[in-house]
C-alpha cells in the first residue's frame, strides 16, 4: 500500500512542550495519535543538574525539534551524561546526533545495548560508561542508581533513579495513553481509565509476564517499592505523584497474576485500510 497519499500514516505527532517533574528535571515529551480521543506518549528526561544528564534521545522522526527543546534546557557542552535505558528505536533516535553535539558526555548504558546496537551505529567506545542493575555513578550534584524496571519489552532496559529528587525513570514501564496533548500527570486522567490503561499497556510490552511466579514477581517489584520513590517517569505515561506511586505498584503487581493481553490481527489491519482508503466501514474481522 502507497501511505504518501495517507499523510495521517503513519501519524504525526503533536507538538507539545517539555514539562518539569521535579527540581532540575524535566519530560521531553513526544505525542503520537492513537484511539480517537486518546494518545501515545513518548518521553525522554533531561537532568539540568551540575553535572547535566540526558535520558534517552527520542524518535529519529522528530530529531530537530526534541534537539532544540534539550538544548533549551542544558548546554550541549555542559552535558556531562547521556543515560541509555536500552536500545529500542523510540530512546535512541538521536543518539549519534547528541554524542556529536555533546563532545564532554559519557555514553552510560550496557554493554548488551552497545553490542545490539553495533549494526546500526559506530558508537565511541571510548566516551562509555557499562552500568548494570544496582550500580550507580556521581553526576555532580547527585547520585544516580541503575535500576531494572519491573515491567520491560528489551532484556537491556535498566531504569536510572534519581537519589536527590526521588525521580524514578522506570523506562517503558507503567505506560499508558493520555487523553488530551496537554496532560502532564496521571492525576489528570480518569481512575478507571489510567487503571485499565495500565494494566493493558504493561501485558503488551512483557508477553512473558504469563510465565511468571507471582510470588518472585512481588520481590522484583520490592526492589523498587524500597526506593524512596516521589516521582516515577516513564517514556510512555504522564508522571506519576506522591500517593499515586503507591496505586501504580499495586496495579503492576497484578500483572503477573493476569492472562495475557489481547492483540490487534488482520481484521484490525483491514479496518485500518479501509479507513485510510476513505471508507468509513470497518471491514470484518479476520476469522
Amino acid at each position: 500500500m502507497d501511505t504518501t497519499a495517507h499523510p495521517s500514516f503513519p501519524p504525526s505527532s503533536v507538538p507539545v512542550d517539555p514539562y518539569r517533574v521535579a527540581p532540575d528535571t524535566w519530560i521531553i515529551p513526544e505525542l503520537f495519535p492513537a484511539a480517537p480521543g486518546t494518545f501515545v506518549p513518548v518521553n525522554s528526561l533531561v537532568i539540568a543538574g551540575s553535572e547535566p544528564v540526558i535520558v534517552d534521545t527520542g524518535t529519529h522522526l522528530n530529531q530537530r525539534r526534541w534537539l532544540d527543546q534539550v538544548f533549551c534546557l542544558v548546554d550541549p557542552d555542559a552535558v556531562r551524561w547521556v543515560y541509555l535505558s536500552h536500545d529500542d528505536h523510540d530512546h535512541v533516535g538521536s543518539l549519534p546526533a547528541v554524542l556529536d553535539a555533546c563532545p564532554n558526555a559519557t555514553l552510560v548504558t550496557t554493554w548488551f545495548s552497545v553490542e545490539r546496537l553495533r549494526g546500526d551505529y559506530a558508537l565511541p567506545i571510548q566516551r562509555m560508561r557499562w552500568v548494570n542493575d544496582g550500580d550507580s555513578f556521581d553526576a555532580g550534584d547527585r547520585s544516580l542508581v541503575a535500576v531494572t524496571p519491573p515491567i520491560f519489552d528489551s532484556p537491556t532496559s535498566r531504569g536510572l533513579f534519581d537519589a536527590r529528587t526521588g525521580v524514578y525513570w522506570a523506562v517503558d514501564a507503567f505506560a499508558c495513553l493520555i487523553t488530551d496533548p496537554a496532560m502532564n500527570d496521571v492525576a489528570d486522567l480518569d481512575t478507571e481509565f489510567w487503571r485499565h490503561g495500565l494494566l493493558d499497556n504493561n501485558r503488551l510490552i512483557s508477553p512473558w509476564h504469563t510465565l511468571l511466579d507471582p510470588r518472585k514477581f512481588d520481590r522484583h517489584v520490592d526492589k523498587i517499592a524500597t526506593l524512596p520513590i516521589r516521582t516515577l517517569t516513564s517514556a510512555h505515561s504522564a508522571a506519576i505523584h506522591g500517593d499515586q506511586v503507591a496505586d501504580a505498584l499495586r496495579l503492576i503487581r497484578q500483572i503477573a497474576r493476569m492472562d495475557a493481553a489481547a492483540l490487534p490481527g488482520q481484521g484490525d489491519l483491514e479496518a485500518l485500510l479501509a479507513l485510510l482508503a476513505g471508507d468509513q466501514t470497518p471491514a470484518p474481522s479476520a476469522p
